[in-house]
């Protein structure tokens, strides 16, 4: 699996002097290698430039803020959009963007080395990467979060999974304890949180002392009709927003590793809905030093169904093309000779 790792510090000095082209989103020369970031800085002098650590405003070649949820990043979208998803999720979206060689590789950072932790998968749908998790660990100390009574319905049926706790709640609002788990995993959820940071707070608060968060989600495009479908659907996040996250909620020793599917070849301007995963250590006990005000969303309040219908008809029909996106690349892969950018 091709993948490369930037740790938080690395990350943040890299972004002040590289530009986003930089980086490698538009081809693969970043697949498979671990990153020597002041080489890659130094090399492109063309390309240096000033990038602002701070959370993009909405322009054409930027994500729209997490602050404007998109179509489905309302928690009553995406309960409806996994309603019908839940029926063929495993068989026919996990091919095309979550493999099994993805989940492990996305999950080795996560450092499940003991059979005995207490592991917290939230979002954990219908237990696809969960089955990773409960290879490392007991299945017994799992515990299975999700919404959607729909996904977690399919994660019961998994054989390996039968002695895991699975209960539904809400990744924004965590029912456990303060310092619970040793580990907090959270597999393609934050596209649907209408405020990410109150999430990555929260899974700083679940953790014990010296645990870690591993968080696996989308990362932005830059081609522009990829940029469009994004943002009319879910939210994609851009690297150095998920690092200023883990930062913020108080996390150290961040690491990002980048994944993909194989026959993406390390291409990453359509974006990816997992393309990397985020680790972070707590560094100290107790709740996360980051205070926050109300909750984004209420899903108490009633909405215009009309509203309602529009937004959640939208957001599907961007949604399926990112469903022919990896159709399309695996073509490219088959037919473009190996060794050469796609």
């Amino acid at each position: 699996m091709a993948s490369s790792l930037l740790n938080g510090a690395e990350y943040a000095g890299l972004m002040r002097r590289v530009s986003p082209k930089g980086l490698g989103f538009g081809g693969s020369g970043l697949g498979g290698k671990n990153l020597n970031l002041r080489r890659l800085a130094l090399v492109s002098p063309a390309r240096i430039g000033v990038v602002k650590r701070a959370v993009p405003r909405c322009s054409v070649s930027a994500s729209r803020p997490a602050s404007q949820p998109r179509f489905i990043q309302h928690k009553k979208e995406a309960f409806w959009f996994y309603r019908f998803l839940s029926i063929v999720y495993d068989h026919v979206i996990n091919p095309g963007h979550w493999t099994e060689d993805m989940r492990d590789d996305a999950l080795e950072p996560a450092d499940l080395y003991d059979r005995n932790m207490v592991v917290v998968d939230v979002g954990g749908g219908t237990g696809f990467t969960t089955l990773g998790i409960v290879k490392h660990v007991d299945a017994k100390n799992v515990t299975i979060l999700d919404q959607s009574p729909h996904q977690l319905a399919k994660a019961r049926q998994k054989e390996p999974l039968k002695e895991c706790k699975i209960i539904e709640g809400d990744a924004e609002d965590l029912p456990f304890k303060t310092d619970y788990a040793d580990r907090y995993i959270s597999a393609g959820s934050i596209e649907y949180w209408p405020d990410p940071q109150r999430g990555i707070r929260e899974a700083y608060r679940v953790l014990k002392l010296g645990g870690k968060a591993c968080l696996i989600g989308p990362v932005y495009p830059t081609f522009w009709l990829s940029r469009f479908f994004a943002d009319a659907w879910m939210l994609f996040p851009k690297e150095e927003e998920y690092i200023e996250w883990f930062e913020k909620a108080g996390f150290k020793d961040i690491q990002l590793k980048r994944i993909g599917p194989k026959w993406y070849r390390g291409v990453r301007r359509h974006g990816l809905i997992m393309g990397c995963s985020v680790t972070g250590v707590k560094a100290a006990s107790g709740d996360s030093p980051l205070q926050l005000g109300p909750k984004a969303e209420d899903v108490s309040k009633p909405v215009n169904r009309f509203v309602f219908l529009l937004r959640f008809l939208l957001g599907v029909m961007a949604a399926t093309y990112y469903v022919l996106v990896p159709i399309y690349m695996w073509l490219k892969d088959q037919i473009v000779p190996k060794g050469r950018p796609i």
